[in-house]
């Protein structure tokens, strides 16, 4: 079966990026790498104080629709998805790249989380996913594909990590239960597993610049990652040359997750 392929291979494509918190996030490394690859951005930002860092950046990047997205204020995830079906009425891609614990929550450890805040880790970090792949799907007439941001901590354990450890479990299970009941559909899910990165999510968890200094110790290739490789490598899983790829979680480390 020969597969047609644009050049370059997202033209044309429609793609929501979600959870880019400044020049330095994930999400923006996608959103990047996707536009650099001729797709057109949905861009997200959480409230009124972060809308001036990344307004620049989407002003940058092209992106026709530019709107508020606090998952857990109810409605707001629909209608960014009405605006999206109202202007494009299509999407092909979609990142998630959303994370939250408490503060007291995330410091402390999982003994110690409480319910309400281990609740609230899980409803942001791992179902607004859920939630999310629920409202595009409908739009993947033509399939798609969806990445979720996790991190190592999900299948070992990290040192201070706490309680996103069990939620980013929880998350990779998620990706691969929508991948097999997305899959007829044409619909493929992934994790990203990042090695550890400077973004302002991380600089929430203790010790961090240990974490950082023992990735690049551990690395068989012998540095970080940067928020640009994670970026292409979701925009090759996004491209047909990926196409029979999915459930799977996809470590971008440089290696660190083979190490003992």
């Amino acid at each position: 079966m020969t597969v047609e392929i644009p050049r370059p291979p997202l033209k044309g494509k429609k793609a929501l990026v979600t959870g880019i918190a400044n020049e330095h996030s994930i999400a923006h490394g996608c959103a990047k790498a996707f536009r650099e690859l001729e797709a057109e951005l949905a861009i997200t930002y959480l409230n009124e104080k972060s809308k001036q860092y990344i307004e620049p950046l989407a002003k940058t990047l092209e992106a026709p629709i530019f709107m508020p997205l606090d998952v857990s204020q109810p409605g707001q995830l629909e209608t960014l998805f009405e605006a999206i079906t109202q202007q494009w009425g299509r999407l092909d891609i979609l990142v998630h790249s959303i994370a939250f614990a408490p503060k007291d929550d995330l410091q402390g450890g999982l003994l110690d989380c409480s319910a309400a805040g281990f609740a609230k880790a899980m409803d942001i970090s791992c179902h607004s996913f859920i939630r999310m792949a629920k409202l595009a799907a409908p739009l993947m007439t033509e399939g798609g594909a969806m990445f979720a941001m996790s991190y190592h901590g999900a299948t070992e354990v990290v040192p201070n990590y706490n309680v996103m450890g069990p939620v980013k479990a929880a998350l990779e299970s998620s990706c691969r239960y929508l991948a097999y009941e997305l899959g007829r559909q044409g619909i493929r899910v992934h994790a990203i597993s990042p090695g550890p990165l400077k973004t302002r999510a991380a600089s929430g968890l203790k010790d961090f610049d240990l974490l950082l200094n023992e990735a690049v110790q551990r690395a068989p290739i012998g540095e970080l990652v940067d928020i640009m490789d994670v970026g292409f490598t979701c925009a090759y899983l996004a491209t047909p040359y990926a196409r029979r790829l999915t459930g799977s979680t996809v470590y971008v480390d440089g290696g660190v997750n083979i190490m003992a």
